[in-house]
């Protein structure tokens, strides 16, 4: 096989073993290291010349993304993916990572020692312990809606305390990350919040008690978005529904005035049929 096709087929960085043990032979490595198709990164390992700068960063290091770091690049819901999460293991020595964590441990999961990028289940048993509770649930919850992990296979594995509450809670009905939060923080409410409700054509993120509607906007909440679902808000109104409507913002950052307008709703009984 050639050297540059069996780099592609491993994502573009990998250990020398890993493509001599798809058939690249020692000449056709050489010929693709002096054509400079491929260059060598650490000892034993190579890559292609426009290869995933971070797993080039990982393999240089001797390490593995993981952990917030490796749910975005999945393209799962995340709080916060600004800091680089890597994972070593247990007994590595000292590794310098600017504007990085890493996650020094002994995998739940095996690593492939091929590998680059943690599993999914080792990544979120990471994330429980490194995350706020309601940021890394969320997460839990984009990978059990996606159906990406098998929640059977966490259930009977011997997770930390962290991870068993995190399965506990987890449910795979919100569509963002802020409607986890939300639910989150509202669960001590002794008062039925179902989300994803279909109404009149549209679904409503949440519907507290009978009447009482829930829409959290997204960052882009604009243009023809913003008017179909402000005619949407009308039609709900118009039959008998009260709706509240809060930005990212709102959520993340005026929580209190969020909870307040909430709690003032319900006290007015909008939640109620009337």
């Amino acid at each position: 096989m050639d050297a540059v096709e069996a780099l592609k087929k491993r994502g573009g960085v990998a250990r020398v073993d890993a493509i001599r043990r798809d058939g690249v032979t020692a000449h056709g490595m050489r010929r693709a290291r002096e054509s400079g198709a491929i260059v060598g990164i650490r000892r034993g390992w190579v890559a292609l010349r426009d290869a995933d700068t971070m797993l080039i960063a990982a393999a240089r290091r001797g390490v593995v993304l993981s952990c917030v770091t490796l749910a975005s690049r999945k393209g799962l819901w995340v709080l916060d993916s600004s800091q680089h999460h890597l994972a070593a293991p247990a007994n590595a020595g000292h590794i310098a990572v600017p504007r990085g964590v890493i996650h020094w441990n002994r995998p739940l999961f095996p690593r492939d020692p091929d590998a680059l990028e943690d599993s999914l289940e080792n990544a979120l048993i990471i994330m429980s312990g490194c995350q706020p509770y309601e940021s890394a649930l969320a997460t839990w919850e984009s990978v059990l809606r996606r159906g990406d992990v098998d929640a059977g296979v966490l259930e009977r594995a011997p997770l930390p305390p962290a991870a068993r509450r995190l399965l506990a809670d987890a449910r795979p009905f919100a569509d963002a990350g802020t409607e986890t939060i939300f639910f989150t923080r509202l669960r001590w409410l002794r008062v039925r919040i179902t989300p994803q409700v279909w109404l009149f054509g549209h679904r409503v993120d949440f519907v507290i008690g009978d009447r009482l509607v829930i829409q959290i906007d997204g960052g882009h909440h604009v243009g023809a978005q913003r008017d179909s679902d402000n005619a949407h808000d009308a039609l709900l109104r118009l039959h008998g529904y009260h709706v509240i409507r809060i930005s990212y913002h709102q959520l993340m950052e005026r929580w209190p005035e969020v909870q307040s307008m909430i709690l003032a709703a319900i006290a007015q009984r909008l939640h109620l049929a009337a």
